[in-house]
């Protein structure tokens, strides 16, 4: 997954990844400021904040010594410690975010979560919310030999192609797959409406199609549903009930129970199985998708947010 960024970027990376504990099971970069965006220019990127993710084993320990070595990056949170710092990052997307920290001559803002709690958000998409941001071009920095983290990495790719392929009419162009693949996890996102720029993701997409073409080239080439035309840059699927049911069978768990609440009327109560089959056979089966993938992001966004503000906050 490890793709060429901005070019020059990788010793200043390394760097500002060396002011932090090692104790990563992953840290990635990601964001404009790694990734050249519609609309900038390279020395306008070269100046954008820096955005970063570090998985952690043992996310108390891990505060504990970051307090140590990085106390001022902390909002007035820091004066109850690791612990509670911690029980923070639980809530909502289970990632807690330091922003506009200076860092080696950059500002930087970087998000921690544990591994275990990554893995969850990979393999079944919790929050979507770290593997929302994982289901587009990222900057990989260092990762360890976690072989159920590897396997949950590729899962997440894989789910996001099978939730675009049933939001996507029969045939399509490969980079109507990519825009519907970027767009996953602004889906039902309240920033998109709220301060966001609405053509975000096209602005994400059309400058790096190839790096879009490196997550999932191998994995379209693999699918036996799907015909893939890479010369042409066009794809066709199948669009059958039995191929949607398949697709739907496929999808990460909370995304299953959040169509199943969708569909199935109160008091009914019938398996995820039946109700999947029925979406199948709807012509408005996209949609459903869709609805189910905004119910997951807008409430992770909401809370996400909030605890933003309150890690941003110092008093002293």
């Amino acid at each position: 997954m490890a793709l060429p960024a901005l070019s020059g970027s990788g010793v200043q990376f390394r760097r500002i990844l060396a002011h932090f504990p090692q104790e990563l099971s992953l840290a990635f970069a990601y964001g404009s400021g790694v990734f050249r965006q519609t609309g900038t220019t390279p020395s306008q990127s070269v100046h954008n904040m820096l955005d970063f993710v570090f998985a952690v084993d043992d996310s108390v320990t891990w505060h504990m010594m970051n307090l140590l070595k990085n106390r001022s990056h902390y909002s007035f949170l820091k004066l109850f410690g690791p612990k509670h710092i911690s029980n923070i990052q639980g809530c909502g997307a289970g990632i807690y975010y330091n922003t506009l920290v200076q860092c080696n001559g950059r500002m930087i803002k970087y998000g921690v979560i544990g591994t275990d709690a990554l893995i969850e958000d990979l393999f079944h998409w919790k929050t979507l919310y770290v593997a929302g941001r994982l289901q587009k071009p990222v900057k990989i920095l260092t990762q360890n030999e976690n072989g159920k983290l590897q396997a949950a990495l590729l899962s997440n790719l894989k789910s996001a192609v099978t939730a675009a392929f049933l939001m996507l009419p029969e045939s399509f162009s490969e980079e109507d797959l990519y825009m519907q693949i970027a767009g996953l996890s602004y889906c039902g996102d309240f920033r998109m409406i709220i301060g966001e720029d609405r053509s975000k993701v096209l602005n994400i997409v059309k400058p790096n199609v190839p790096h879009f073409q490196k997550l999932y080239s191998n994995i379209l080439q693999e699918c036996p549903q799907v015909v893939y035309k890479h010369q042409l840059g066009r794809l066709e699927i199948d669009k059958s009930p039995e191929g949607q049911f398949m697709q739907l069978m496929a999808l990460p768990r909370t995304l299953q129970q959040k169509i199943t609440s969708f569909v199935d009327p109160p008091g009914k109560n019938r398996d995820v199985e039946e109700v999947l089959l029925k979406v199948a056979h709807d012509p408005d089966c996209g949609l459903v998708v869709h609805q189910g993938i905004s119910g997951i992001v807008r409430s992770s966004s909401l809370i996400q947010s909030s605890k933003t503000i309150l890690t941003a906050v110092d008093l002293i």
